[in-house]
């Protein structure tokens, strides 16, 4: 018997291969139906405000352009949006912590296995929260130690550190002043228990907040 209120879906990933094998996977569950694509951020907005979906799979990179963090805020911001389940290859705080902010309902690794993604998407479209094992155990480490933990900020300049940029290149892109970006990775200094750039980066890439 088919069920009568099939889960729709989005997937929005700029790989047409990736988008290709999410399809494959989920149209052989029962009750989900993959009834649009988006190869872009901008377009995934664009065709999840349009009402008839409810649960966009959501890649976080885009290459250019929108990327997927502000795509999942844009599309949660409207009422009665859909969900969003963030599907990517990053479990970085870097990546992680503004997707959660954003929005997002479910996050999980493009490793995960078949059943794992359905139960997700299940999930989600009921209101309810999935993450991968390396996310949830990251994220209750964060309220365990929360003096330790970085904020959002602070692992958005060290990124950019780790990136190579300089102090006012940093502030320039974040519309910060220099002095408190520097503010910012003093703070992070005194957490991680380094003294230099370049102990922080790796300190911090060991420890999964950012990725290189």
């Amino acid at each position: 018997m088919t069920d009568p209120t099939p889960i729709r879906l989005l997937l929005a990933d700029d790989h047409p291969v990736v988008r290709a094998g999410l399809r494959a996977v989920l149209e052989t569950e029962p009750g989900l139906v993959v009834v649009a694509e988006a190869a872009t951020a901008e377009d995934a907005v664009a065709r999840a405000a349009e009402g008839d979906i409810d649960v966009v799979l959501m890649d976080l990179q885009f290459g250019k352009g929108m990327g997927g963090a502000e795509a999942t805020a844009q599309i949660t911001a409207r009422a009665g949006s859909p969900r969003v389940v963030v599907v990517t290859t990053y479990d970085s705080d870097a990546d992680t912590l503004p997707a959660i902010e954003a929005g997002a309902t479910g996050y999980l690794l493009k490793d995960a296995p078949p059943e794992d993604l359905a139960a997700a998407v299940r999930t989600a479209a009921a209101g309810r929260t999935t993450l991968a094992p390396t996310v949830a155990e990251r994220l209750m480490n964060r309220l365990r130690m929360p003096g330790t933990a970085l904020t959002r900020r602070e692992t958005e300049v060290l990124a950019l550190v780790a990136g190579g940029l300089s102090n006012q290149a940093i502030g320039h892109r974040l519309h910060l002043t220099e002095g408190t970006v520097k503010s910012h990775l003093a703070r992070v200094y005194t957490k991680l228990g380094v003294d230099s750039r370049t102990a922080a980066v790796a300190t911090a890439t060991d420890l999964g907040l950012i990725r290189r």
